[in-house]
């Protein structure tokens, strides 16, 4: 993992330290050619999972965790991202090496980690503002080309055949949200949240699939070559499952529908002038790769996607309300909820294009 990841790091958080010394133990005991002295530093992202660099004189590693504190049933799971991310590595798939893994609370207070840190670049922000223009569409077919190939792993001879559920993912997936959306008490409620809620399952589309999907498969969760376009790891697989590959594109694909909030989009962008292909184009290439004529229900599929993220940002805004949050930058990220709620009923209603001036 690049410490441009996170956008540097810096002192552990009170709310997030633990005993070093412990880990030091753990570290000599599970990983090989460990050394002493371990310094440990925080990385400043990471809105769920707390993710620390952890700094020896051989080589620097990055742990992730659980954060402290009462947590929703099924949230956080960063088991989950040890197990995917050792799954696909065999089939050369991008990801960091996993060192170990450790379930036992008593090291650091909470169940973690610990994996490579790869040193590459980060893309924060689609338009690409500091990569030539002649290499911006070698960036996105560099990830529409990774994004296609994780969906042509089978999930079986990856050791993930009972990673996850197959069938029925947007019934599954609308149930967990709408669950933890409303047991979220400290949250609140949104009103477009409530419309998708009764919107979506009245409209899945027929047919079903089932492969691995990352859940969060972004262009900041991917480690670009220092030099190339190649992608050297993709990150954060905390939302990893069996799932509707249609469903993991789409949630790549809101980057076309999002405006530039705390996670910038490219609603109102010049696609041409900045070089970079349209979004006709990117659902193209992926179909091409995948052996599909076309995606006729896209539009469902980004409607799912718009109430799942805003669905994940609700709990980012019940954490920050509980004091739990993981980001200094949570703040920022739960105020762009009504928004994304917003764009969600907006998809589903077929209004999009009548609201594009309001948020460009």
């Amino acid at each position: 993992m690049s410490e441009a990841h996170f956008a540097g790091s810096g002192p552990v958080r009170a709310a997030h330290a633990f005993d070093e010394a412990r880990l030091g133990d753990w570290m000599a005991a599970n990983v090989s050619d460990f050394t002493r002295p371990l310094r440990v530093e925080q990385f400043k992202g990471g809105q769920s999972n707390p993710t620390y660099r952890l700094m020896t004189p051989s080589r620097s590693y990055v742990l992730r965790r659980k954060p402290p504190g009462a947590l929703l049933k099924g949230a956080h799971a960063i088991e989950r991202e040890a197990t995917v991310m050792r799954g696909v590595a065999p089939s050369g798939f991008p990801v960091p090496h996993i060192y170990g893994l450790c379930e036992d609370a008593e090291v650091t207070g909470t169940p973690f980690y610990v994996m490579e840190l790869v040193e590459g670049r980060i893309f924060w922000d689609p338009e690409l503002p500091n990569t030539p223009r002649e290499d911006r569409a070698a960036v996105f077919d560099a990830m529409n080309a990774t994004i296609a190939r994780l969906h042509m792993i089978d999930p079986a001879a990856a050791g993930l055949g009972e990673f996850g559920r197959s069938g029925h993912y947007f019934e599954r997936q609308i149930a967990r949200w709408t669950r933890q959306y409303s047991e979220d008490e400290s949250a609140g409620r949104d009103p477009n949240l409530d419309r998708l809620i009764d919107w979506l399952p009245a409209h899945i589309p027929a047919g079903d699939e089932t492969t691995i999907v990352h859940g969060d498969f972004r262009l900041d969760n991917m480690i670009f070559s220092p030099n190339t376009t190649d992608i050297l790891a993709v990150l954060d697989w905390e939302l990893s499952t069996l799932g509707h590959p249609l469903a993991d594109f789409a949630y790549h694909l809101m980057m076309y529908r999002m405006p530039r909030l705390s996670i910038p989009g490219l609603l109102g962008a010049d696609l041409h002038a900045l070089g970079i292909p349209s979004e006709a184009e990117y659902v193209a290439a992926y179909c091409a790769r995948t052996g599909r004529a076309g995606i006729p229900d896209l539009d469902f599929y980004l409607a799912f996607n718009f109430f799942r993220f805003a669905a994940i940002c609700h709990g980012i805004k019940g954490r920050l309300a509980r004091g739990t949050a993981a980001s200094d930058h949570a703040s920022r990220l739960v105020a762009d909820l009504p928004v994304i709620a917003d764009l969600g009923w907006a998809q589903a209603s077929g209004a999009l294009s009548q609201r594009e001036s309001t948020y460009a």
